[in-house]
């Protein structure tokens, strides 16, 4: 087994290393403390290509693998995790559904520009009522002539506000239940198609959160992706994908959290001498390397598998799960070693904390990870 990077995917590594260091890390706190929007920064990273790293470049992608998409990820969410969550859901979520599910017509369309970074997508899914139960969708979507009309709502859409184009899942026949699921692309500014509040966050505050209104919606039958009743096979296999996406932002958090932990203990002296000589804090910094490397390990398999061709939908799970998991306990190691420096925003470290929970929760709860790589074990036995 082969643990060395190519180079090209070191040189797209170090890239988003400096593209974070120098055009995000400036203003990432001052942005989350205003919950602001990371909009010039959005645009740079598109710039660079990496709002469309494993599209192919027939429609305007980088052609990256999956593993130099989670190397960027790392390194972009380990600065600024919104900054992280924003690019994932663009790649993970709306691109790659596009490419692989999507007609020509809505390749040319919709997954060119929002490939070349020009355009920006959010993915909506979850509903008041259909959170982990995803089959339970109550937006409808009603057949007319050449439309389809849209009625509901969705919550908890990243990149919500700022989206230009979203990926909307409706039920258009109750009868068939999950099978009579489809999916959409519904444009920004299409009549009936609105807004609610944008979410007060504990976390990921520089990026938008909000739920999505449907007020007779009328969305051209071509916009359809896919299939009339696949809509939830569609979600399902782009969230499977989008688990490494998210796997990589909690690496970036987890790294962030390390890092920092060493540097502080260097520094802070008690008892005489470097807290990083006591045994208690060479305990812990030992713990989080620990679990750093071994969810690092998950993922990159993950990725790996995906790049292969192989089925990675377990392995997806597995890194989300134990990578959220190890960024969220990493963090409050962090926040234990810094004290109560820890705890105020002149510190980083709170803000990891602040981060990290989310990755138990979003693109599918811990609690969901575990159902997914147990179904995956009993089936194949």
């Amino acid at each position: 087994m082969n643990f060395d990077f190519t180079e090209e995917q070191l040189m797209i590594q170090e890239s988003a290393r400096d593209f974070a260091q120098n055009e995000i890390a400036p203003t990432s706190v001052e942005r989350d403390i205003k919950a602001e929007f990371p909009t010039d920064i959005v645009k740079k990273i598109g710039e660079l290509g990496f709002l469309g790293m494993m599209v192919s470049p027939d429609y305007g992608g980088a052609g990256m693998d999956t593993i130099s998409y989670a190397l960027a990820m790392i390194e972009i969410s380990k600065v600024d995790a919104s900054v992280g969550v924003i690019m994932s859901v663009n790649n993970s979520l709306v691109c790659w559904g596009l490419e692989e599910y999507g007609s020509e017509q809505i390749k040319q369309k919709y997954l060119v520009p929002l490939a070349k970074g020009e355009k920006l997508g959010a993915f909506a899914l979850s509903e008041p009522e259909a959170g982990s139960d995803a089959t339970k969708q109550h937006t409808i979507a009603d057949k007319d002539g050449e439309f389809y009309v849209l009625n509901g709502i969705k919550n908890w859409t990243t990149n919500g506000f700022s989206a230009d184009y979203h990926l909307v899942v409706a039920t258009t026949d109750k009868s068939k239940g999950h099978h009579g699921i489809s999916a959409f692309v519904v444009e920004k500014g299409t009549p009936g198609f609105g807004h609610g509040k944008k979410e007060d966050k504990m976390g990921i505050r520089s990026s938008d959160t909000c739920s999505l209104t449907f007020e007779n919606c009328r969305v051209p039958k071509e916009n359809m992706i896919w299939d009339e009743g696949k809509g939830f096979n569609f979600a399902m296999n782009t969230l499977n994908g989008g688990r490494i996406g998210i796997a990589a932002q909690a690496l970036g958090i987890a790294e962030a959290s390390l890092e920092a932990a060493i540097k502080y203990s260097k520094e802070r002296k008690a008892f005489g001498k470097e807290i990083a000589s006591l045994q208690a804090i060479q305990f812990k910094i030992a713990d989080m390397a620990m679990k750093l490397d071994a969810a690092k390990l998950l993922t990159f398999k993950a990725a790996a598998m995906k790049d292969a061709g192989k089925k990675y939908y377990a392995e997806a799970a597995m890194a989300k799960l134990y990578a959220s998991k190890a960024a969220v306990e990493c963090a409050l190691e962090a926040i234990q070693i810094h004290g109560g420096y820890g705890y105020v925003r002149e510190y980083l470290v709170e803000r990891y904390l602040r981060d990290a929970k989310i990755t138990e929760i979003y693109e599918g709860t811990s609690e969901i990870q575990k159902i997914v790589i147990a179904r995956s074990l009993l089936d194949a036995k």
